[in-house]
């Protein structure tokens, strides 16, 4: 199978917006020294300042903003289908043209909706350049509004979009030629 360039700053990206569990605050060492494989400097800055600020932080408090952040806040939560809902009828649209992405793509959730954020950044992740470049595109006006909506809330996590993003775009880049 072909190689996916950006498959490390996804799957980083999708850890980084996981719940803070036990399991994984365990994870965090490995997964920092992974950041430092990053290729792009840019990219690979924005981890490893994000897994310095994890490391100093509470990690009661840690969960406690992350809670807050996520999974009471409608404007900042990581179900892409759920911004901006005023029509159930597309959003329902929008749900199904997600779970679509996964079925092309040879993978089914059982434990997860679609339109969750770490979830398709995992989706990415897995699948050739071409096809990880199709499912960003899909993606990036959610992923846009989200990073606006992070960078008004005045959260660290915006910077993580903005590698998402940078990455698609270099992608963008690579299978255009």
């Amino acid at each position: 199978m072909e190689t996916n360039r950006i498959q490390k700053p996804l799957l980083l990206t999708s850890y980084l917006f996981e719940y803070p569990s036990k399991e994984w605050w365990e994870g965090v060492p490995d997964h920092a020294a992974a950041a430092e494989e990053i290729e792009r400097p840019q990219s690979r800055e924005v981890f490893e300042e994000f897994f310095g600020y994890v490391k100093e932080s509470d990690p009661q408090a840690f969960e406690d903003a992350y809670v807050r952040a996520f999974d009471f806040s409608q404007n900042t939560n990581l179900y892409l289908t759920t911004h901006n809902r005023t029509d159930f009828g597309k959003q329902s649209e929008e749900m199904l043209r997600y779970k679509q992405l996964f079925l092309d793509a040879g993978y089914d959730l059982d434990r997860e909706l679609p339109d969750y954020l770490p979830a398709l950044l995992e989706l990415a992740a897995a699948v050739p350049e071409q096809e990880a470049q199709h499912i960003l595109s899909e993606v990036r006006p959610k992923l846009e509004l989200l990073r606006d909506r992070l960078i008004e809330a005045k959260l660290p996590y915006a910077f993580l979009l903005d590698v998402v993003l940078t990455e698609a775009a270099g992608l963008e880049g690579r299978t255009a030629s």
